[in-house]
């Protein structure tokens, strides 16, 4: 290959011996040490788009070390005369094998195992004679025989996909007519059907005249580097997706909750007049382990003939769909509580809603119906913690009357049990997230131990705040929801 009449530049030297000895032993070292990272890197579970993204990149890692170690190596060969030639090559992965000695008899159609550059190949087409130089080793990467002779620039657009065509012409045209380098990339399909990319590099050969007599390319087959790349950017793509959908999931199931739990904030009071009125209070506390909604709820209602309704609840999952159930569950809830249907008879609706939904869950809750003209509270429960009554200072959950989770069994009856509660007696209706925490510090018993600040609040919102302060702040395992009823004179 002539080389250009323009460089008058003294050639570079080689570099000394030492030097690339010691650069390809900082390769190997570094190359060890990104392989062990990636080996770190277990796919347990192939759905977890991070994982994929960290392994696909510390893969990519790895073979760019690889190519660097047989550049380096390819840099050795050019030390002077006497010197070994050995061609530096980093081991394949898992192998302990020494490859830096050359295989005389080794295959060059294909790249090697954990290398991203392929083969390097150089071609010569001069403009005046019509000839054509082909480095053997650009045969191997279009899979050509070197007895059939290297291909011309008009035959060498045959070789590649149809839409990758003109922009291999538009490169030598502008190479050859205005002098401009070539850089540029294309795909080819090989006589064995294998399609491969390359990137080729090239300038025109200028003559005596100033006019081009030849142009001179290289040719790289970069056709895994581009395929580790495109594996590195699917898998940084899945995750923003997945990210993407955790936070549009997320906001849609705060919106659905917000929407269905009751409107108001602070403190209620139901019935709205008369005597044993109940001061209400209700708050919802997220879970401090996970960033998506549970299907917790809390409600109180005022019915047609004066009583009140109080009920919470919760249901397996988290996100739109457990928000979604939610709110079909409690608007049947609502409709048959104004309906007059008792607490009992109730959950037994609920039990059969549930587990003939197109999207089958399993859920718990208890329905307390207040008579603030008897101070009646008759009540059932499906699988749900038993409210709190405190009394005296004195807190204690209420006698259990049977039954099951909701959705978990068939034709099942709903037991309802009867108390009668007193003014200043304070009700707590919770779900079963508030003590599950890791907090060893609290428990079961840690609601009961709030009685004597109880006694002393003046107003559920004064009771709820207490709850919140003690609950709030711990490591939550799950949703919760908390409704504080006081009995007033």
């Amino acid at each position: 290959m002539p080389s250009h009449l323009s460089a008058d530049r003294p050639a570079p030297q080689p570099p000394e011996r030492d030097t690339v000895d010691a650069l390809i032993n900082r390769t190997l070292r570094l190359r060890g040490d990104v392989d062990a990272v990636r080996r770190d890197t277990v796919l347990i579970d192939e759905e977890d788009a991070q994982l994929r993204w960290r392994r696909a990149l510390c893969d990519l890692a790895v073979h760019h070390l690889d190519d660097l170690g047989a550049h380096l190596g390819q840099l050795r060969e050019g030390l002077p005369p006497g010197t070994p030639q050995r061609l530096a090559r980093i081991p394949a992965p898992g192998t302990g094998q020494d490859t830096a000695q050359e295989d005389p008899q080794e295959r060059y159609d294909e790249p090697k195992p954990g290398s991203l550059i392929g083969r390097v190949g150089s071609a010569e087409w001069n403009l005046l004679t019509d000839a054509v130089s082909w480095s053997e080793e650009l045969f191997q990467i279009f899979g050509r025989p070197p007895a059939a002779g290297p291909l011309s620039l008009d035959e060498l657009p045959s070789m590649l996909l149809p839409e990758d065509q003109p922009l291999l012409t538009a490169l030598v045209t502008d190479c050859l007519v205005d002098g401009k380098p070539i850089d540029g990339e294309f795909r080819i399909t090989r006589a064995d059907g294998r399609v491969r990319t390359l990137h080729m590099m090239g300038e025109p050969v200028l003559d005596s005249n100033g006019c081009t007599a030849s142009m001179w390319a290289v040719l790289r087959d970069v056709s895994e580097l581009r395929r580790s790349q495109q594996a590195v950017r699917r898998t940084h793509d899945s995750l923003r997706s997945r990210e993407h959908r955790a936070q549009t999931e997320h906001r849609l199931a705060v919106e659905l909750q917000e929407a269905v739990l009751p409107p108001w904030r602070g403190s209620l009071r139901l019935p709205s007049q008369g005597p044993g009125a109940l001061d209400i209070a209700a708050h919802y506390l997220p879970s401090k382990s996970s960033s998506l909604i549970g299907g917790d709820w809390y409600d109180a209602m005022e019915m047609p003939d004066g009583r009140t309704v109080l009920t919470v609840g919760d249901l397996t999952g988290h996100g739109v769909q457990a928000t979604s159930a939610m709110a079909m569950l409690l608007g049947a809830l609502r409709g048959m509580a104004v309906a007059g249907i008792e607490p009992g008879a109730l959950m037994g609706h609920l039990n059969q809603l549930l587990e003939s939904s197109v999207q089958p869950a399993l859920g718990s809750a208890v329905c307390c119906r207040v008579d603030p003209a008897t101070g009646t509270l008759v009540w059932a429960q499906a699988g749900h913690p038993a409210p709190l009554l405190f009394r005296d200072g004195v807190g204690r959950p209420l006698p259990a009357p049977d039954g099951v989770l909701l959705g978990a069994a068939s034709g099942v009856a709903y037991e309802q049990d009867e108390v009668r509660l007193l003014p200043g007696d304070v009700l707590v209706l919770h779900t079963d997230g508030l003590n599950r925490h890791s907090d060893r510090g609290a428990g079961p018993d840690a609601l009961p131990a709030l009685a004597p600040r109880f006694a002393q609040a003046r107003s559920a919102q004064e009771c709820l705040r207490t709850v919140v302060a003690e609950f709030g702040g711990i490591e939550r395992l799950d949703d919760a929801c908390v409704l504080i009823a006081r009995i007033g004179a």
